[in-house]
């Protein structure tokens, strides 16, 4: 695996959290700079050997906006 991909959204209690699209890993945080070292600190834990270890972890950022009409 080159890539992993995270579902980015924002955390109705506040900030942000990030879920991996096929692997089991979930994390959360208060800013986006904190989540960014949150998701790459879940995928070092996830895979713990660097060969197997994606070498690009991509965030797929999704914000649902309501506007009045």
């Amino acid at each position: 695996m080159t890539e992993i991909v995270f579902l980015v959204e924002d955390d109705p209690d506040g900030g942000y959290t990030a879920r991996a699209l096929g692997e089991s890993i979930f994390t959360q945080a208060d800013d986006m700079e904190t989540l960014r070292e949150m998701v790459r600190n879940a995928v070092q834990c996830h895979f713990p050997d660097q060969q197997t270890r994606p070498k690009i972890i991509r965030l797929h950022i999704v914000r649902d906006e309501v506007i009045a009409s």
